[in-house]
This record gives structure tokens, sequence and C-alpha cells, in this order.
């Protein structure tokens, strides 16, 4: 039987990306799902093989919805997620379907573990934060750790090109421009200001990139999984203009004058549009590790998965995939609700993508 998959928010940025992959799938069954009927009906001209489900999947009767179409999973693109509630998780568990999200938001994927003991008994599995961060930052640390007998610092982070995701991206990133966010300093929880905190990076085959503080489950998460003293994540755009004008917003923020970055982060966002043709096309997700072998000495791990082409927007999208490829494989997550690690290797995230001369990623390690 076809695994009936639902993709809310189909015909946004990551959710066509979803869609395109799924839809070349013949063990799954694509169910595309959003509140504007237009664009479903113009998506499905695109796609091989698709059914439309029209609706609001925050409002009641969605379980009901869910239990009608048969849907044995659902993938939740409809984002921001910061201050979002469970509804649609929990309209799964009353339809017994599995879910994933691509939150990106601490406190969503953190939060979505007060719903683990109603999924268990519901046994349906909820994975939230199937996205870049956590799911192939911790992939990458879960193949690698075994390199270290122990980690001291992971420092990591995203570099977009200049191609705009969706608005309801960059509102959510924007949310907690110039407000604290906690990050972890020599074994002691602290807090940075999100998008401020410029840093200049280096970066293989990028070359120098503009870098701000960015709050992500990561943050969360990686302390306990890896032992690490000290964690932080930055973030920036390909062209450093907009790593600046965050920065500036955010200061604003601080100091201040702005008080809701939400209009700004729309202004931003056309403005973004606008320049994007200036950009390279390339983006990448890095982590630098440190910490010791086996024998006690120092050692340092730069991981990099980059993207050409405008092609990284397939990174973030393509966690969903790789875990539906898996499931339609024969893979059973466990019943339960929690952050999406653990479930994907770094292989099936790259197989998932399947653009090898697009998607690079490279390990390099070093003593001293």
């Amino acid at each position: 039987m076809p695994i009936r998959t639902l993709v809310i928010g189909a015909y946004g940025n990551f959710g066509r990306i979803i869609c395109r992959h799924l839809d070349c799938m013949p063990e799954v069954q694509l169910v595309i799902a959003g509140r504007n009927g237009a664009s479903l009906a113009k998506l499905a001209e695109q796609l091989t093989d698709s059914e439309r489900w029209c609706g609001d999947a925050m409002a009641d009767g969605f379980a009901e919805a869910l239990r009608a179409l048969r849907i044995d999973w659902v993938i939740h693109t409809g984002g921001p997620f910061q201050g979002q509630p469970y509804h649609v998780a929990e309209a799964c568990i009353e339809a017994g379907a599995n879910y994933c999200d691509l939150a990106d938001c601490r406190a969503f994927v953190s939060g979505i573990a007060q719903l683990d003991e109603r999924a268990r008994k519901a046994g349906v599995a909820l994975l939230s934060g199937c996205s870049s961060v956590p799911s192939l930052s911790s992939a990458i640390l879960d193949e690698q750790r075994q390199r270290f007998s122990h980690i001291e610092t992971i420092e990591h982070g995203i570099t977009s090109s200049a191609k705009m995701p969706g608005l309801s991206t960059i509102e959510g990133v924007l949310a907690y421009a110039g407000r604290p966010i906690p990050q972890w300093r020599n074994g002691h929880p602290c807090t940075v200001d999100g998008w401020l905190g410029l840093q200049l990076r280096h970066l293989p085959g990028l070359g120098w990139r503009l870098l701000n503080n960015v709050d992500v489950p990561d943050m969360a998460i990686f302390p306990a999984r890896y032992g690490a003293a000290s964690v932080a994540f930055k973030a920036g755009s390909g062209l450093m203009a907009g790593g600046l004008a965050n920065a500036a917003l955010a200061l604003l923020v601080k100091l201040g004058p702005v008080r809701d970055p939400l209009p700004w982060a729309r202004r931003l966002y056309r403005l973004g549009v606008r320049v994007e043709h200036w950009g390279d096309g390339k983006s990448a997700m890095y982590l630098d590790v440190r910490g010791r072998d086996e024998n006690g000495q120092p050692l340092r791990l730069h991981a990099q998965v980059t993207a050409l082409d405008d092609k990284g927007p397939e990174i973030p999208s393509c966690a969903a995939v790789a875990l539906i490829a898996k499931v339609a494989d024969g893979y059973r997550p466990q019943p339960g609700a929690r952050p999406c690690v653990g479930e994907i290797s770094v292989a099936e995230y790259l197989a998932a993508i399947d653009a090898p001369d697009k998607i690079r990623y490279s390990l390099d390690y070093r003593h001293g």
C-alpha cells in the first residue's frame, strides 16, 4: 500500500520542493494541502499524481479530514512556528497519523515533548525540526563523534545564498532580532543578542561570509546530546548587506526605537527579493567541532554541506523527503513526540536531495 502523505503548505517555498520529490516516489500517494484553492490547483498541474485538500489545518475538523483521507503521514511546512500552537500535531494524534514538521524554532521543537505520552498511547510518531537543524546537523555529529573521546565546543551555522526564502521564514527568524537568545559557554548558560554579534567567517568554496547570532533547536539539544561545554550558532545571507540590514534592525529593537520587528521584516523581505540576483547562488551549513581524540590530543573537525546554483532550500526541505523514503523502505519510527534527531543518516539525507553535482559534503580533521 502506498504511504498516503499530506503536505501542509504544499505551494510554499519548501512545500513545493518536498512535493516535487515525493511526486517521483511510487511508494507515496501525495495529498497537497493549503488554504488557497487556486494555488493548489496550479501546483497540481505541475505534479504527476496528487490529490488535493483545501482548508485550514489549524482549524477544528482537521483530524476528521485526516481520517477521511486515510493519511499515514503529515508533513507540516506552514510556518512561522514561533508561537504556533500544536493543533496540527494534536489532530494527528487524534487521527492516528504520523507527523513531522520543518520547524527551526527552539521553543516549538523542544516543546513537542509535551505531547509524548499522548503520542505513545496513540502509536504515532511526532517528529519536530525535520530540517537542516537539528536533523542534518545532528546526523553529521552522530556519525563523527566516535573520533572524539570528548567534545568541548560546537560552533556551527548556515549561510544562505542571496535567493530569498518565503516571507513566513523571514518573519520567523527576525522575530527575535535584538532580543536575548540562550547559548552555552564553558558549561554555563548565557545569552546573546539575536541577529547581532557580527562575525566574518571564511568558508571553503564560498569565501568570506558575514554571520549573526541566531536561535535554533540545537542550542537546547546539543549540550546534553554531545556533552559540549560551549555551543554557538550563527547564520547570514549570501550578501553582506543583508547581514548588516538584519543587524541594524536588531540594534534598533534592542535600543528601543523599534518595538515590533515584523513590519520591518516584511520590508527587508521585499528589498531582498529585489537584489537576490546579485548573489552567487552558493550556500552552506558548517560545523566546527573541537575536542580530544582517543589519545587525549586536541582534535578539530570542520564539516560542511555546500549547495550551488541556489539549491540551498533543498537542504532544509529534504529531511522530510529522506524520512518518508526511509519509511517507504520499511522504517518505523518509535511512537512518541520528540525533536527529529537520530532518525536520518547523512547518506539518506543526501540521497533524498539527489543532486550530487549541486550538493557537496566535506569533512576535514586536524590535530592541534
